[in-house]
């Protein structure tokens, strides 16, 4: 299983399904990182905290913890 956190700077992955539970999850959904969504992984930091992404056509940084929540196919 790949999860977002392990996808390299530059590439798409399209996004699979979402892990977690209640808040943490609902948060995830509510900033547009659902089921079937294309992710483009614009920058990791260097120590890998925070990831920044470009979804649904604007910016948006996660934490890793919450970018391993994230099951991604490329």
């Amino acid at each position: 299983m790949e999860t977002l956190r392990d996808v390299s700077c530059g590439k798409s992955v399209k996004v699979v399904k979402l892990h977690g539970e209640g808040a943490v999850r609902r948060r995830i959904m509510d900033m547009g990182i659902t089921k079937g969504t294309e992710v483009y992984v614009r920058k990791v930091a260097p120590l890998g905290d925070p990831v920044e992404v470009t979804v649904r056509g604007y910016e948006l940084s996660l934490r890793k913890e919450d970018a391993q929540m994230i099951e991604v196919q490329g």
